[in-house]
This record gives C-alpha cells, sequence and structure tokens, in this order.
C-alpha cells in the first residue's frame, strides 16, 4: 500500500498529486467535539446560545459554554470551510483524532460540497480524552492501529487518514502518551506520513517531545510541534527546538486578545506571531514553518462573529506582504512546506 500512495497526498476523497494542494492550513477542525468527557452528557447544562450579546462574554472566560467546543453539522462545517477556498486559500489538515469525534464521512462530504481538498488526521488526543481501554496498550499496537487507518480507513469508515495526529501530549507527560506517541512514530516509519503533535503547556515541553522523537527514531523533519504560539514566547527555547529539526507550527492565527482560559500566559497576536516567524527565517528556519488557525470553537467561525477560515488568507497575507515577507517565503509557508510534509514518502 505504501508504494501506492508513494509521491502522493492522501486526502478524505483519494490520493492526489502534491501539486493539486496549493496554499493550505496545517491544522484545523472542521466537524469536533473538544469538550472535555464530564461535559459530554445529555444531562449537562451546555450554556447559553452563541449570540452577539454572549460570544465576547464567551470568549473572555465570563461564561461557561461547553456547546462552543462541539460543532457536528456538516452542513455549516461546508459553508464556513467554503469561505477559505473563497478567499484563496485550497486545502486543510483536520485533525479531529481520537478522543475529539472523528467524522470521515462527514469530512467527505464537506470536501465534496466546499470543493476544498481535506487530509485527516488519526491517532489519539491527549489522556483524558482516550478510552479507558488504552491504558493497557502497548505501542506497537498504537502503531498497528495508525497504520490501517492510513492504509486501509479509519474510525469504521474506508476514508483513510493522510496525516498522523494530533498526537496528545501534556505537561508532565504520561507515560499513556508516551506510548501512543511512540506507536505513532513507528507508524510513520510504516507509512511515510508525517505526524502533528499538541504539545502539553509548558515551554520546555515541545523540546522534550523532539528529544523523545530522536530517542525513538522519529524523522524529525516530518514531525510538527504544534500550539508553539501558546508555549514558547523566547527566542532561545525557540531556536533550539528549531536546530532540532522538527517543523514549527504557529496555529492560533486570528486569536487577537491576549486572554487564554487554559492557561496563564499572555498570548500573543498575529503581528508578534510573525515577528517569531521572521526570527525563525533569519536563522535559516524558512522550511521548518507552517501556519493555521486550530478552530475548534464555534465563537471562531464567521456566523458566530468569529474571523473564520479565510482569514490567514484575507487578512494575514496583506500583513505579511506589508512587514517585508517576499512571495518566496509566503510560499513556503503555505504551499511548498505542507506539501513536502503531506506527501506520502
Amino acid at each position: 500500500m505504501r508504494e501506492t500512495l508513494r509521491g502522493q497526498v492522501q486526502t478524505v476523497l483519494g490520493p492526489i498529486d502534491p501539486a493539486r494542494l496549493g496554499r493550505t492550513l496545517m491544522h484545523e477542525h472542521i466537524l469536533w467535539d473538544i469538550r472535555p468527557p464530564p461535559d459530554r452528557g445529555a444531562e449537562v447544562d451546555q450554556g447559553p446560545e452563541i449570540d452577539l450579546c454572549t460570544c465576547w462574554k464567551i470568549n473572555y472566560g465570563q461564561i461557561r459554554a461547553p456547546r462552543n467546543a462541539v460543532l457536528q453539522c456538516e452542513a455549516t462545517a461546508a459553508e464556513e470551510i467554503g469561505e477559505l477556498r473563497a478567499a484563496g486559500g485550497e486545502s486543510v489538515v483536520e485533525l479531529s483524532c481520537g478522543g475529539l469525534a472523528p467524522d470521515p464521512e462527514g469530512l467527505a462530504g464537506v470536501s465534496r460540497k466546499s470543493g476544498v481538498h481535506i487530509v485527516m488526521g488519526c491517532g489519539h488526543y491527549v489522556h483524558e480524552y482516550q478510552d479507558p481501554a488504552n491504558a493497557a496498550r502497548q505501542p506497537e499496537d498504537f502503531a498497528r492501529e495508525m497504520i490501517a487507518q492510513v492504509f486501509e480507513g479509519a474510525w469504521g469508515t474506508s476514508i483513510r487518514a493522510g496525516i498522523i495526529g494530533e498526537i496528545g501530549c501534556q505537561a508532565p507527560w504520561t507515560d499513556q502518551e508516551k506510548r501512543v506517541m511512540a506507536g505513532a512514530l513507528l507508524a510513520q516509519r510504516e507509512t511515510g506520513a508525517a505526524v502533528n503533535v499538541h504539545p502539553g503547556r509548558h515551554p520546555d515541553q515541545p523540546q522534550e517531545i523532539a528529544d523523545f522523537v530522536r530517542a525513538h527514531g522519529g524523522d524529525a523533519s516530518r514531525v510538527i510541534i504544534s500550539h508553539i504560539d501558546r508555549t514558547i514566547f523566547d527566542e532561545t527555547r525557540l531556536l533550539r527546538l528549531a536546530d532540532s529539526g522538527v517543523v514549527i507550527e504557529f496555529d492560533l492565527f486570528g486569536t487577537e486578545q491576549s486572554y487564554y482560559k487554559l492557561a496563564d500566559i499572555d498570548m500573543p497576536n498575529d503581528a508578534v506571531r510573525l515577528r517569531l516567524i521572521r526570527t525563525l527565517i533569519a536563522h535559516g528556519h524558512l522550511e521548518r514553518v507552517v501556519i493555521s488557525h486550530d478552530i475548534c470553537s464555534r465563537t471562531r467561525l464567521t456566523r458566530f462573529g468569529g474571523h473564520g477560515y479565510g482569514h490567514i488568507f484575507s487578512n494575514v497575507l496583506p500583513m505579511m506582504r506589508r512587514r517585508g515577507f517576499d512571495q518566496a517565503e509566503i510560499d513556503a509557508i503555505l504551499v511548498h512546506n505542507p506539501r513536502r510534509l503531506l506527501t506520502i514518502v
């Protein structure tokens, strides 16, 4: 199967020539349920409807609204993803893996309706979202599962994953999460697919992941560390991580407020993200940068008052040009780096 896929990008509608990807967002959620497991029961108060009166308060943590963390309507998702295409995007990586209510058939429907290429992830999110049965599983078992998801079909369907991830990690990293990560690296070796990792919220945890990849024989150049813009805030750590060979993903574009409900940090805005990317480029790491929005709440969709999937193409690209990014740099970040990472090797 790997020989059949070699040199192709595997989308939810089947393999395509990598040249067809075009401008690509590397980390989004299109159909998802990221509510903590205790918030998923029918008896749980899901909070107020999301409207002009509640959107800001929900985003700023003044109102608890679990319903904000779930979207499973294919028609709504197709309309929202269609805005990406209208703004100049062509492809998106969807990383709602195990624990986040993956919906391969729904993603295939969204791709058909919107005309956007969708590459689906596989594997497992952080420990508390995983099936309790995972506690007894070993890396080789996780690897077999992920290999089958790439070569045969994922989540009970014949629709195949084209990337491994987002593999969930925390700080401190649990033994179970380490076993899943070790399995993902075994699956990377067998399938030729790239791996995307969700790091824990400590500035040294991305480096811990990079060191783990090296120690377990993984291909660091095809391991993407997500959420750097909520994790690393100093150039010393950032450049050390890039020097380790992994891919650096700034995937919270569009989050323009400093408030971040999951940790006591000052969230950077888009301008700061671009300054950090410029630092990486200045130190020779252009080929290790990808970007996205990581939309996983309704309030970030346009119909609920958010920026939507088209924000990078409509708003960030003009800012990049104003701030001295040339076309070759933009194309590397949005076209060439994603194409290289999503091509099965």
